[in-house]
């Protein structure tokens, strides 16, 4: 959640990082991509299998409507996974004015991670339901857990959130709030977790956000509840066993933050956080029996614009974090990023947020996901930024020479003013890798329900789309308003290949009687008088 105090440009990136902003899965698709996408073809149209899974995980529906949600979060609860998001209703202007308005705390469920239902608001953050908030639109981050309530005899589940404290000099604090069900409604305790005026020193008055909770055993028996959260600045800090009050973990009868156990409760430890800037999330690997082992994970949003890194250390409570890698570089869509790392049925997962929804950005965000995966050594592969998602499908479209339409390879800047992306080249085997030259076929936007519409959406730089421009131009550009001139100039008609009915031409929408050509390695909108170079195969 994002007001980014850090405003440090990372100068270097990992090689495994450069990689990962111009590459993506797309080699571990090849089995789906054997398989033709033409369904059929009938009266001089070709039906093409559209994907409609993968990423976003949540926020569509069937009548075109678009729910934003971020800074996700997890819980595992038995056969069932939660995901939670902030609901993001920023307007055009308040986007233009960079104004979160986020007035409550949405959930999803699911079974497969493939089919998500949405369970609602599990908590409205108002004036009138949380009496210490400033305002009714500055939901920030949050995380649910469950707990077993002693003193209510049952399992409980608490959502830890941030916002505005007109309690505490204004300032940002942390807050809980407890339900008995993962799907709410969650009941605030009455006061902040953690006022913002509590922790020092401090960078800004937003510097207690996104929290993050954790719960484990040590090699003793003694349950430890830990809660860490941070903007700049990484505090974190012990639960008593009601998981709404901090420990006093030193016992001198109050609750203090300094860098020592000695002298705090709540300590500010960033040393080896290499570039923190804030989205914390306290991870650990499970062996078979479901036991955790090992050193502790702490992801995190790393730089500005930000990027996904993570550190490891064998004691959340003490500060010897060691700098692990960049993970994931900065999207192509937002300006922040946020992450859940999570087990389920034997695999790890990395949830993130981007603006991948048409009008999304940093402020209208939507929840992704893909699988995490680890070296023998205990290091973390580099993670990609994808439209397909875990069960998505992607395609190649190749001229008839083979040659396959890609767009140009880039790193993601990390300069606002170089957003959005509108006029990405696109051409013949221009990319430098297979993620260049994977897409996704979307249901046509301009005329979701008619099967011969299509829109192509880059696999590596989701929510880019192949997009009719000025002058006969062919680019990448990002759908910024959701408007209708727009659906039309990222739709196209699919028909029979105007030089091989085998292959498949694209009529573009916008400007009919036009077609996608490859012409001098280059792809632009011609009246296909070139009928081969305007004809594609697909696989």
């Amino acid at each position: 959640m994002k007001r980014l105090l850090l405003v440090t440009a990372c100068i270097f990136l990992l090689c495994g990082c450069q990689g990962a902003d111009g590459d993506n899965t797309a080699g571990e698709k090849s089995e789906q991509a054997a398989k033709s996408p033409v369904l059929k073809t009938q009266n001089g149209n070709v039906y093409l299998e559209k994907c409609t899974s993968g990423n976003p995980i949540a926020g569509t529906s069937d009548t075109g409507d678009f729910t934003y949600g971020g800074d996700p979060s997890v819980l595992v609860d038995g056969d069932t996974v939660y995901l939670y998001t902030g609901h993001d209703l920023s307007t055009d202007s308040e986007v233009g004015r960079r104004v979160y308005n986020i007035p409550e705390y949405l959930c999803y469920s699911s079974k497969d991670l493939k089919q998500w239902k949405a369970e609602g608001a599990v908590m409205t953050l108002s004036t009138k339901n949380v009496s210490w908030v400033r305002d009714s639109t500055s939901a920030w981050a949050s995380q649910v857990t469950k707990h077993y309530d002693k003193a209510a005899g049952k399992e409980r589940y608490y959502l830890y959130f941030c916002s505005w404290d007109k309690t505490s000099a204004g300032k940002q604090s942390i807050g809980v709030a407890v339900s008995d069900s993962p799907t709410g409604p969650f009941v605030d305790k009455g006061e902040p977790l953690v006022k913002g005026t509590l922790t020092e020193p401090e960078s800004s008055t937003w510097d207690d956000i996104d929290p993050t909770v954790f719960v484990d055993t040590d090699a003793n028996g003694e349950e430890h509840r830990y809660l860490a959260w941070g903007n700049s600045n990484y505090f974190v800090c012990e639960l008593n066993e009601d998981m709404i009050s901090v420990r006093d973990i030193n016992g001198d009868g109050k609750i203090t933050c300094d860098s020592t156990k000695e002298k705090g409760d709540i300590l500010n430890m960033p040393t080896g956080l290499n570039s923190f800037t804030e989205a914390p999330w306290i991870y650990r690997r499970k062996d078979a029996e479901g036991k955790y082992y090992g050193d502790y994970y702490l992801f995190y949003a790393y730089g500005w614009r930000e990027r996904m890194a993570y550190a490891t250390t064998d004691s959340l409570m003490d500060n010897n974090w060691s700098f692990g890698n960049i993970l994931m570089s900065t999207t192509a869509t937002s300006n922040t990023n946020h992450m859940a790392v999570f087990d389920f049925k034997g695999k790890t997962y990395f949830v993130y947020h981007n603006g991948s929804l048409p009008a999304g950005n940093g402020y209208r965000r939507s929840a992704c996901i893909t699988e995490l995966k680890f070296k023998a050594n205990g290091d973390i592969e580099p993670i990609f930024e994808t439209a397909a998602g875990l069960d998505g499908r992607t395609v190649s479209i190749s001229d008839s020479s083979g040659k396959k339409l890609s767009h140009e390879n880039f790193l993601n800047d990390s300069t606002d003013d170089s957003y959005p992306y509108r006029d990405i080249p696109l051409g013949l085997d221009i990319g430098k890798n297979d993620g260049d030259a994977q897409w996704v076929l979307r249901k046509g936007k301009a005329k979701p329900e008619d099967e011969t519409y299509v829109s192509i959406e880059s696999e590596n730089k989701p929510a880019l789309y192949m997009t009719v421009g000025n002058e006969g131009a062919v680019v990448l550009s990002q759908d910024t308003d959701a408007g209708k001139e727009t659906a039309k100039s990222q739709t196209f008609h699919s028909v029979e290949g105007l030089g091989d009915k085998s292959g498949v031409s694209f009529e573009s929408v916008s400007a009919p009687g036009k077609y996608l050509t490859a012409k001098d390695g280059k792809v632009i909108l011609t009246d296909g008088g070139d009928a081969g170079a305007a004809t594609f195969q697909i696989n």
